[in-house]
């Protein structure tokens, strides 16, 4: 972006964000988290609430909190816009490195707020399309050997590994590769496993990936190509959804629809369920609509573009289903509006964790642009039982937004490794950080 651009968007957004300047978050803190969230009145204007903080970065000495019991360490820095992350048997640790795909731009004013947006927030970065992996060869917790592993793909971002293959969700589509333990690069020529709705407008680009416990079945979370279907609902055919994918015939089917932008997913460890953790729609206020944590069940539909938190009618889509509104599942746990919720990790190795965070699943929230105050910019933790939620969400790595609103870091992914330490990728911070339990504290038995 040429300095001429960033200063006619910069114009651009001041006169914008005037009109929507005054909104802010009524409800109390934390109201909009939980099983049973308070849902706001929806507030719309001609432009939405713009509430941006600047990607700044980490100082070299710096870092972010971890909670009490906890500490926080650099497995990786100086890596280049790192996304989503995969543990892999040996130990070693695989990061996408990217951004979005070139891609047609909004048009308007809206379109003019969202290009300000993702360059402000440190977005708006080439992407370096490649895979890179990281290896702690001394076990002293961080990466001394970093391999570009894969180069020229297209916008990846989800990972899986099903014995010796190695899938990659790039933008467009799925692709395989042999997968060799140990090795530290792969120079192999990808093979394609299906198409995935993208296209020159590819509105949410990323696409997360996990696979099946008898690596039969790929799933994979497809955002919507819109906010709430602006574009026309012909632009969102099998979007908005997870999609299961028979890797044999190399072929495709809606698993779950209705998920505005399904980013992580996880098997709960004691269901075996499938979760996810969506973002929700944005322009209707600091306090809608919350991102969620949800359960996916085959065949469901959660509501978008029709309706939101389940039978919630959004007015600005037209037409109406009725019949769709009426079925609509209602997610099991909200995580705050605007919060930009994107890994999910559970905790399968509880005995190394203190005990409040020995059952349940951690997230990352990457943080809020359409809220006031902002929201999210942290990693937290809803605790479990019997595989569901139960109890109030808590913070684990904080300190990303500095005092005075700059980013200093976004978290986006987050997994366990071999040793049942929690790795979080930063995108402004451009770092993988390492959490764990502080030897002295005392952990669940």
């Amino acid at each position: 972006m040429s300095d001429r651009t960033k200063l006619n968007l910069c114009v651009g957004i001041v006169a914008l964000s005037l009109t929507g300047c005054g909104e802010e978050s009524i409800l109390p803190k934390g109201a909009d988290t939980g099983k049973n969230p308070a849902i706001a009145k929806p507030v719309e204007g001609l432009i939405p609430t713009v509430n941006i903080a600047p990607a700044r970065g980490w100082p070299s000495d710096k870092g972010p909190s971890p909670a009490n019991g906890l500490t926080a360490t650099a497995f990786a820095r100086d890596l280049n816009h790192p996304r989503s992350i995969l543990i892999l048997p040996n130990g070693d640790v695989l990061v996408a490195e990217s951004n979005a795909p070139p891609k047609v731009q909004s048009t308007g004013l809206k379109g003019l707020v969202m290009q300000f947006v993702m360059w402000r927030a440190g977005a708006g970065v080439e992407s370096p399309n490649r895979v890179v992996l990281l290896r702690d060869t001394n076990g002293d917790g961080a990466a001394d050997i970093k391999t570009n592993y894969i180069e020229g793909l297209f916008s990846p971002f989800g990972l899986a590994l099903v014995g010796t293959t190695l899938y990659v969700a790039n933008a467009d589509s799925i692709v395989a590769f042999p997968y060799v333990e140990g090795a530290d690069k792969i120079t192999a020529k990808p093979e394609k496993i299906v198409d995935l709705p993208g296209g020159p407008l590819n509105h949410h680009w990323t696409k997360s990936l996990i696979a099946s416990a008898d690596g039969r079945t790929l799933y994979v979370g497809v955002g919507s190509n819109s906010n709430v279907g602006e574009n026309g609902l012909n632009m969102e055919q099998d979007r908005a959804a997870i999609l299961s994918v028979d890797i044999a015939a190399k072929t495709y089917q809606p698993f779950a629809t209705g998920l505005r932008n399904p980013v992580g997913m996880a098997w709960e460890p004691t269901t075996k369920a499938l979760w996810t953790v969506v973002n929700e729609r944005d322009e209707i206020g600091s306090d809608l609509v919350p991102d969620y944590l949800t359960e996916v069940k085959q065949g469901a539909f959660y509501g978008w573009p029709y309706s939101y938190f389940g039978s919630h009618v959004d007015e600005r889509v037209s037409p109406q289903r009725a019949d769709l509104i009426a079925k609509a599942v209602t997610p099991d746990y909200a995580l705050g509006a605007h919060t930009a919720s994107l890994g999910l990790a559970f905790n399968q190795a509880q005995g190394s964790w203190p005990r409040e965070f020995s059952n349940g699943a951690f997230i990352a929230q990457h943080g809020s642009w359409n809220r006031n105050p902002p929201s999210g910019y942290k990693v937290v933790f809803v605790p479990f039982e019997n595989g569901k939620p139960n109890g109030e969400m808590r913070d684990v790595l904080t300190g990303f937004l500095s005092p005075n609103g700059d980013a200093l870091g976004r978290p986006v992914s987050v997994a366990f490794d071999k040793s049942a330490a929690l790795l979080v990728t930063d995108d402004v911070g451009n770092a993988v950080w390492r959490v764990t339990a502080q030897p002295t504290q005392t952990t669940a038995r």
